[in-house]
């Protein structure tokens, strides 16, 4: 891989990991709403919605997570 290619694919993972990075405070809000539902809300629509919102986020988080992996090993 010649230098320029390797420094664009560089950028990009950077972006991506602040991408991920951001995502991950998302996910955590959510998770932090989803966590101090009252009581009488877990098990409702809205708790599970919330439930399915913070597992979404998770897999995008990890996605983002394997795509920086993958072009770490293309430019080495």
């Amino acid at each position: 891989m010649n230098k320029v290619r390797r420094s664009k694919l560089e950028k990009i993972a950077e972006a991506i990991t602040d991408l991920k990075e951001q995502l991950e405070t998302l996910q955590e809000e959510e998770e932090e709403y989803r966590d101090n539902m009252p009581e009488n809300l877990q098990g409702s629509e809205r708790y599970e919605k919330a439930d399915e919102a913070c597992d979404n986020l998770y897999t995008a988080v990890s996605n983002l997570e394997d795509a920086v992996d993958c072009i770490n090993v293309a430019t080495e």
